[in-house]
C-alpha cells in the first residue's frame, strides 16, 4: 500500500513501515497544506494517511484511509513501538476509515 506520513509525524518512523511505500507530507512539498486540503491531496496519491493529529478523526469524509498513532508524545521514541500495529493497519486500511492505534 502507499502510504504518506503526515508531518507531525516523525520521518524516521518510515524506516520501520517494512512492505509499504512510504512518503512524508515533506518530501511531497505539502509541509503548508492544512487537514482538509492535505487529505484531499494526499487521497489522489497515496491509499493512507497515518498522523498523530486526533483533529483529523472530526472531519466528514475522507477520500483516504486515516491511521491516527496515540502515543505519550510524537516523538520517535514514543512511536517506534507502535510500528508492527501500524504495518498491518496499512495492509487492511480502508478509505473513509479513520483507525486508532494506542500505545499499549
Amino acid at each position: 500500500m502507499k502510504a504518506v506520513l503526515d508531518e507531525c509525524v516523525d520521518w524516521r518512523l518510515a524506516r520501520d513501515i517494512i512492505g509499504h511505500d512510504v512518503k512524508t507530507a515533506r518530501q511531497m512539498g505539502w509541509t503548508t497544506i492544512k487537514n482538509g486540503e492535505l487529505l484531499a491531496l494526499a487521497g489522489e496519491q497515496f491509499e493512507v494517511f497515518v498522523t498523530v493529529d486526533r483533529n483529523l478523526s472530526f472531519l466528514i469524509s475522507y477520500p483516504i484511509a486515516v491511521i491516527v498513532l496515540r502515543a505519550k508524545t510524537n516523538r520517535l521514541a514514543d512511536l517506534k513501538p507502535l510500528a508492527p500495529k501500524l504495518v498491518a493497519a496499512i495492509g487492511s486500511a480502508r478509505t473513509g476509515v479513520v483507525e486508532f492505534i494506542d500505545a499499549d
